[in-house]
């Protein structure tokens, strides 16, 4: 009886351990995006807190960006009208700035209404220091982001997949994104829902 007793102890905990996480939402890696609030486009405050429970994507872009960002921006709309046509709409689309110091409210805001994006589920964030932004991208989705001496900035070109639980788990190239790829998109969404 004595040699049941820790067996019986071991058995609870690995049920209790593989209980933590949630496998339904297994992805290439799972970084923890940290806490944050930042100012949206229409000026208010929006936290991680308020993605809790929902599956988001997240970018890295700057309004003035000439190359990638447009080009990023467009394929979310292309992953967007995807889920939507496989019926999934409680998706939440994320930018960062990176360029928080040009990226005010209204600057995401106009930037957002020229593409004709539905805020109802798309969010561009602002409202802190580059510096900031550059060490929650790297320490939340491993990201790079550096300013360049011609006050352009380098930055990673991923869609991350966000789960409810607030780990970055997945990422596709966010720049080149093929029809096929964005059909990737939806399918690994669909295995999460």
């Amino acid at each position: 009886m004595k040699k049941l007793k820790p067996i019986l102890f071991l058995v609870i905990i690995i049920t209790i351990l593989s209980g933590c996480g949630d496998p339904k939402y297994e992805g290439d890696f799972s970084y923890k995006v940290e806490d944050f609030t930042f100012t949206n486009q229409d000026g208010e405050s929006v936290s991680k807190s308020d993605f809790e429970g929902k599956i988001w994507i997240a970018d890295f872009i700057y309004t003035n960006c000439k190359t990638e960002c447009p080009q990023m921006t467009y394929n979310k709309q292309k992953v967007e009208r995807a889920l939507e046509d496989a019926g999934i709409t409680d998706i939440e689309f994320v930018s960062f700035s990176i360029d928080p110091e040009h990226d005010s409210p209204e600057v995401l805001k106009e930037y957002g209404e020229v593409r004709g994006l539905d805020f109802d589920n798309w969010t561009f964030l602002t409202g802190y220091d580059f510096q900031s932004i550059k060490e929650f991208a790297i320490e939340s989705f491993k990201t790079p982001v550096e300013k360049m001496e011609d006050d352009t900035f380098a930055h990673g070109v991923s869609f991350f997949v966000i789960s409810p639980e607030g780990n970055a788990i997945k990422n596709f190239n966010g720049y080149y994104l093929t029809d096929e790829q964005v059909g990737d998109v939806v399918s690994f969404i669909e295995g999460m829902q």
